[in-house]
């Protein structure tokens, strides 16, 4: 049943007790579910369903509630229903009684993440609205609950996400996962090698994998000796969950919307960049989800104005030398914000009227054109006014480019971008470089690189569980919301500790 503020409470059970029992008061899922008014989900959503419609929707709360519990523990729609029925802090957490084992079907999850929290007419929006919200509820709780002491500066820096297929398309993935799940069964029944479907992997199309992997679903689901084993049903309900995504969505499934990401000069990654902001508490206060390839100083602006608006007073903005070109330093000096970003010769995008087709990498130290090329080397050269960098390209690569109109002239021998590496705000920024209060702020630089950390080991963050933008955000929107819950409830801790 609901309260009067849409969330969630119990009906009366003579079993009721048994939470206080088994569930530790200082257990995560116990006090997120104490802390946390989920009535703001309902706000968000309740215009994705219809009152005078069809039969009574599941809650919203409780479908979002399993949204978090399956990022966290990397389950498919099917095993989180069927841990919800024996799982104590489970049911806990999603308001359940302890003796029900009527739940939904998980079909309703499935609805909720395509349906519910995408929008096929603007799914980035809706993603990204749902994301934004998520952070600026637990920024309020932070302020609230007095664990942000520096209100007036933030720490900015991109991590990487890996894209659900990597390089390899859904066909393969599927026949990646068909080869796991047979390789499982062998090990319990070797006569199964006789009984196993005849393959289509030598036709390479997506169509007939799928065919095969229904094929290859229905005679191990129909032995039960597979099925009550957990490792192996596990393999087979996410086989399912891959498959049906897939061929619901056909050519999503291919993430298209994925890119190549530049990490050094010699490596790379297939998928997406979140850019982060937040605050010396390691407290998250904005994200923006990009492709790989973009470029890490474009979204400094972003951060700080979504920052701003969840209530942080941005005076001071630290990160790498990726957030010192010559746009954001004018920015924040209009802004009167002081930037402790290291000063790189390279960063001087946008001086050129093509500039935005070359995006500098500073891992690499390298430029990568609108294309996703990397330069393949750069030269210095110098005049008695300035100095220049040179950085040239793969021209085999430039004369089949679909963006060479403009780019590259038919018939050159080489393709070179050219900048300028010396200007006046530069060379101010250079000076305030020099200054303590710009090492002092620099110094908490590190603190980001260890939230990173945190969510790609402990949140799953570092590959996509999802094909699309739309898939990675939603996850990150989670990811997000519970990273900083914890951390807030660490703070707290420890804050108790000291009044102690």
């Amino acid at each position: 049943m609901l309260k009067e503020n849409n969330q969630l409470s119990f009906c009366l059970s003579s079993h009721a007790s048994l939470f206080d029992v088994l569930i530790e008061k200082d257990n995560f899922w116990r006090q997120l579910k104490d802390m946390v008014d989920f009535s703001f989900v309902y706000d968000e959503l309740k215009d994705k369903y219809s009152s005078t419609m069809g039969r009574k929707a599941e809650d919203v709360i409780r479908m979002f509630k399993y949204l978090l519990l399956k990022n966290y523990y990397k389950l498919s729609d099917r095993d989180l229903i069927t841990r919800t029925k024996t799982d104590m802090l489970f049911k806990y957490f999603l308001d359940y009684l302890p003796e029900e084992i009527n739940l939904i079907d998980p079909s309703l999850l499935t609805v909720f993440r395509r349906e519910r929290l995408s929008n096929k007419e603007n799914e980035e929006e809706t993603s990204t609205n749902l994301m934004d919200k998520l952070i600026a509820k637990t920024v309020e709780i932070a302020l609230q609950e007095g664990v942000i002491e520096v209100k007036n500066k933030i720490i900015q820096d991109s991590t990487h996400t890996n894209a659900m297929y990597q390089h390899i398309s859904p066909r393969e993935e599927l026949i990646k996962q068909a080869k796991e799940l047979r390789k499982s069964i062998y090990k319990i029944d070797e006569t199964m090698h006789n009984k196993m479907p005849k393959k289509r992997e030598s036709t390479g199309l997506l169509e007939d994998q799928i065919e095969y992997t229904k094929e290859l679903l229905n005679l191990v689901k129909e032995d039960a000796r597979f099925t009550t084993i957990p490792q192996i049903n596990e393999k087979i309900n996410m086989l399912e969950e891959t498959m049906n995504d897939t061929e619901y969505e056909i050519e999503y499934s291919k993430d298209k919307d994925a890119k190549v990401g530049h990490k050094t000069a010699d490596t790379s990654f297939f998928g997406y960049k979140t850019h982060i902001a937040m605050t010396p508490e390691r407290i998250i206060t904005a994200t923006v989800v990009t492709s790989g390839e973009k470029h890490d100083g474009k979204q400094l602006q972003k951060l700080v104005e979504k920052s701003q608006s969840n209530g942080i007073d941005v005076k001071a903005v630290i990160g790498d030398g990726a957030y010192s070109e010559k746009e954001n330093i004018e920015y924040c000096e209009e802004n009167n914000i002081r930037l402790a970003s290291k000063l790189s010769p390279h960063i001087t995008h946008g001086q050129k009227s093509n500039s935005n087709d070359f995006e500098y990498n500073k891992d690499a130290g390298m430029y990568v054109c609108k294309a996703g090329h990397m330069a393949i080397k750069k030269k210095l050269t110098k005049d008695q006014y300035s100095k220049y960098e040179s950085y040239y390209f793969d021209v085999e690569r430039c004369k089949y480019c679909s963006y060479k109109e403009g780019c590259y002239k038919e018939g050159a021998k080489t393709k070179s971008y050219n900048i300028r590496i010396i200007s006046d705000i530069h060379i101010k920024h250079m000076d305030y470089m020099e200054t303590e209060e710009f090492k002092e702020l620099y110094a908490e630089r590190y603190k980001i690189e260890a939230k990173n950390s945190e969510l790609k080991s402990n949140f799953g963050y570092d590959k996509a569980n999802a094909c699309g933008k739309n898939g990675i955000t939603i996850q990150g929107a989670s990811a997000f919301f519970l990273v900083n819950i914890k951390r807030i409830i660490k703070l707290k801790e420890e804050k108790a500790q000291n009044n102690g």
